[in-house]
């Protein structure tokens, strides 16, 4: 489980270095709008979803976890230099469109195996453990980001190659310290990835699915948190610091919100994310200074911390243990095309009305989430 929790911490670090000037480099190095920066994360984000519903069936089938792990994220490591060497948008899709597929045949049969390991009664507390050592490296990765902004003279190319060392750590993490148990039960030929099988997987398990899609809709890329930061006037070598920030919170909270499952209900809690959420939007909408802005990005954070591990954990409890693979692809098949709607659509309102219509428009959102929490009965 912790190895597990180490490869996420330096994938991360790799991937949010990437992503915490990603944004402005395309916007300020080769002149794309907001729209096709919403668009472009989106459709990454989306293609990620879409791979995860095979990977995680085809975990399913073959009763193996581990190669499918380290093929995705070595897919991922082999993507890092080609944002480095981009010259235009058409490239950085590429790299991006890769990274995600990447990502996509990973994150199922990641969250399954961890599903195999850990009991049911301590899975709140392993999910959140990951999630926040995950975020831990989103928080290093930006850090690491701003000093070689700083030491480099804003070079954005130079220090976009440094992405490429973390993630062939991760990869080599995942060879070495990584153990998949054995197949419990006898061996059996399971079905081929379809579509024609996920009326079994139950009501609980589709409310569950509703319920993360609701909430995907009103939290759109945070590739906005970084225009937003640079719009209000940070520095552009400390633009990083806005995903710096969100990482720090959401590490800091993920794990602790695992632990407060035991006590409270899942949906007090989501609902609480999903207030936090709200405020976050209308600080971020109304701001004119950096210092909102970054009060605006911790609650951001805050809010994944409090949703993100509790969701994941409540996919893993609606289903049989060998079904978890395929109800977490087609989970996350489905809340990452409402992803690529609510980037979309962020990208649309932030061109065409301003930037404060864009997080107006997800705190609205959110606050359908809520009402969606209100009638959600697990």
């Amino acid at each position: 489980m912790l190895a597990l929790g180490l490869v996420s911490l330096c994938m991360d670090a790799s991937s949010e270095l990437v992503h915490s000037i990603l944004p402005v480099f395309l916007v300020t190095v080769l002149g794309s709008s907001a729209l096709t920066v919403g668009l472009l994360e989106g459709i990454a984000e989306a293609t990620a979803a879409i791979t995860k519903v095979f990977s995680g069936t085809l975990s399913d089938r073959w009763r193996r976890r581990k190669g499918l792990i380290l093929t995705g994220y070595g897919l991922a490591a082999l993507t890092k230099p080609l944002f480095p060497l981009a010259d235009s948008i058409s490239w950085v899709f590429t790299a991006r469109f890769l990274d995600r597929v990447g990502k996509g045949i990973r994150g199922a049969p990641r969250d399954a195996l961890l599903a195999d390991l850990v009991a049911p009664p301590q899975r709140n507390a392993a999910y959140g453990l990951r999630q926040s050592l995950d975020s831990l490296g989103a928080f290093l990765g930006p850090l690491l980001a701003i000093v070689l902004l700083l030491l480099w003279q804003n070079d954005l190319r130079a220090v976009l190659w440094v992405a490429v060392l973390p993630a062939f750590l991760a990869v080599a993490l995942i060879i070495f310290g990584v153990e998949e148990p054995p197949p419990a039960g006898p061996a059996r030929v399971r079905p081929a990835p379809s579509f024609s099988g996920l009326g079994t997987l139950g009501r609980r398990y589709w409310g569950v699915v509703a319920l993360g899609s609701v909430i995907t809709l009103a939290r759109f890329s945070e590739a906005f948190l970084v225009l937003r930061g640079q719009q209000v006037g940070l520095p552009l070598a400390w633009v990083p610091a806005v995903i710096m920030v969100m990482s720090l919170v959401y590490a800091a909270s993920a794990y602790p919100t695992g632990l407060a499952a035991r006590r409270w209900s899942r949906r007090t809690l989501l609902g609480w994310g999903m207030a936090v959420l709200l405020l976050a939007d209308v600080m971020l909408a109304s701001a004119v200074t950096i210092t909102p802005v970054l009060l605006g990005v911790g609650l951001w954070g805050l809010h994944m911390g409090l949703t993100q591990g509790l969701l994941a954990a409540l996919v893993a409890d609606a289903v049989p243990a060998e079904r978890a693979g395929t109800a977490f692809g087609f989970f996350n098949l489905l809340t990452g095309l409402f992803l690529l709607l609510a980037s979309g659509l962020a990208g649309l309102l932030w061109d065409s009305l301003g930037a404060p219509a864009t997080f107006l428009a997800g705190a609205a959102f959110s606050g359908l989430a809520l009402l969606a929490l209100v009638l959600y009965r697990p």
